[in-house]
């Protein structure tokens, strides 16, 4: 029974219904609540970080509930979506009003839509594979697909990886060097393993080449639907559902990095990515803020994902840590301090 906390994975999705629907103030009601009622939860809530027992981890990673608990989010983003962009283009809404609901929308795609993609991205079923990438999509980000799982999780915490940011490199920089780094290095990850596949550039493995003619797909079919307005919320609500993500990126890996050793970089461990074990983020994320345990074995469900004592801890959960980002200043004098005392810093 206690593992239908992670029912409160819906709450956002929830939160978003409740923003188009009463619209007014409430238009931003996903924002109040992943930015300000989960960061107040997250500091009168004590962190967990109890193991799991061999007969645990056996019984959850045989439990479907938990695979059931992903699929789910694919009818409910695209539902949901589906619902916020008609409520967009056909209500009479004030400026205040579609901001809100643009910001709400774009929550949902990041944490519904691109971290259950992440999640499901990992698996190795062709199935679940796929599903990733149709929850990407809405985000323009298909090319995560490949680059996160082919290029970051092998440089992650070097200066090779567009997605582990600097020490006192702020967050807007980040945003930046991350987004178009990544992509680029997307099309060079895709062209080495079609070379290793012998496959052509038109190859069906070619997960750039369809992504990208399906995201034009995508955009053609909004504007069809909806016209030129239709088609600039969608893209704006993508847009913030990547800034999200790339948000948590700048928290997830900030200032860490591998040493060389004979010429090499030292293998992943779990105290190259910080961690945060605060519960409700937790819960929300689908244990995505244990990222050192899934940077140190990625194949691993994030069912059975555990707290590392040696993994570097953010002092908040992953909300506050990001509204803290975004105030550069605050971030560098919370989190420098911090990196002193590891030695697997910038």
């Amino acid at each position: 029974m206690k593992d239908l906390k992670y029912l409160m994975s819906y709450t956002i999705p929830l939160s978003a219904l409740v923003a188009l629907e009463i619209q007014g103030w409430f238009s931003y009601a996903t924002v109040i609540y992943a930015f300000g009622l989960i960061p107040i939860l997250e500091l009168l809530l004590h962190t967990q970080n109890q193991p799991y027992t061999e007969a645990q981890v056996s019984s959850r990673l045989s439990n479907r509930w938990f695979d059931w608990m992903l699929y789910l989010n694919l009818p409910m983003v695209y539902g949901i979506l589906i619902y916020g962009m008609y409520t967009l283009v056909n209500d009479p809404l004030s400026n205040f009003e579609i901001t809100g609901l643009i910001l709400s929308l774009g929550i949902i795609l990041g944490t519904n839509g691109i971290n259950v993609a992440h999640e499901l991205g990992h698996r190795t079923t062709k199935s679940e594979q796929f599903l990733s990438k149709v929850l990407l999509l809405p985000s323009l980000y298909i090319h995560f697909f490949v680059e996160h799982n082919y290029g970051h999780h092998k440089n992650v915490a070097t200066i090779e990886d567009p997605a582990t940011a600097r020490k006192n490199q702020t967050v807007y920089g980040f945003w930046i060097s991350s987004v178009l780094g990544q992509y680029q290095n997307a099309w060079k990850v895709q062209g080495k393993l079609l070379r290793n596949h012998n496959a052509s550039f038109f190859s069906l493995q070619n997960n750039m080449l369809y992504g990208l003619l399906v995201e034009l797909l995508y955009l053609l079919t909004i504007f069809i639907n909806v016209g030129w307005i239709g088609l600039s919320y969608a893209i704006a609500i993508a847009v913030v559902s990547v800034l999200l993500l790339e948000t948590i990126n700048y928290i997830e890996h900030y200032g860490l990095l591998r040493k060389m050793v004979n010429g090499r970089y030292e293998r992943v461990r779990t105290y190259h990515s910080w961690n945060s074990d605060h519960v409700v983020g937790r819960i929300v994320l689908y244990e995505l803020t244990r990222h050192s345990d899934h940077h140190y074995r990625a194949s691993k469900k994030y069912q059975i994902l555990e707290s590392k004592d040696e993994s570097p801890r953010l002092p908040f959960g992953y909300p506050t840590s990001m509204l803290i980002a975004l105030v550069p200043p605050l971030w560098f004098n919370l989190m420098n301090p911090k990196l002193q005392t590891t030695a697997h810093s910038d």
